[in-house]
């Protein structure tokens, strides 16, 4: 896993334009059963990704935090949600809270989340391969395949399995 992760911004970066391409063209005329077929590989390929060997996304990314996920957190924490943003979170440039830094400060050296049930409704649903109407977060995706080697895997097999 190490070594695919140091190669993977590299492939990443050499397939942006195809992979861009097919989300658009997937944007534009939408294959018949598209998202069972994508559900089919995403369930294929997390049955071989164990996203505890990786964690790359918890190193390398923050997620954006609603006030529904600091409010969750911070009750866990038994804290003032004023409290959780001012010591681990920051607003960026898009007004959006995320974490003051990366890795993430609930990332243990073990790769587990210790707030892994009341985590950010983003980290659950990361790398968002699994939702309905996969063409419309295409170039998230695309952005994906740069840190997440489950989702550079998915897109892989879309294009080789999906005409689009």
């Amino acid at each position: 896993m190490e070594d695919f992760l140091k190669k993977l911004p590299h492939l990443a970066q050499q397939n942006k334009k195809e992979n861009s391409d097919y989300f658009k063209k997937l944007r534009k005329k939408k294959p018949k059963g598209l998202d069972g077929k994508v559900q089919e590989i995403h369930n294929e390929v997390f049955e071989e990704v164990d996203c505890l060997k990786c964690a790359n996304c918890c190193k390398t990314t923050g997620p954006l935090f609603t006030h529904i996920d600091i409010n969750r957190i911070s009750k866990h924490f038994r804290m003032k949600p004023s409290d959780l943003i001012d010591q681990f979170l920051k607003i960026d440039e898009d007004q959006d809270y995320v974490l003051q830094q990366t890795p993430c400060h609930f990332l243990g050296a073990d790769n587990y989340c210790s707030i892994y049930d009341v985590r950010p409704k983003a980290c659950r649903e990361y790398p968002h391969t699994d939702r309905r109407k996969i063409y419309q977060i295409g170039t998230l995706t695309v952005k994906n395949t740069s840190i997440c080697p489950a989702a550079f895997k998915i897109v892989e097999l879309m294009k080789s399995r999906i005409n689009s």
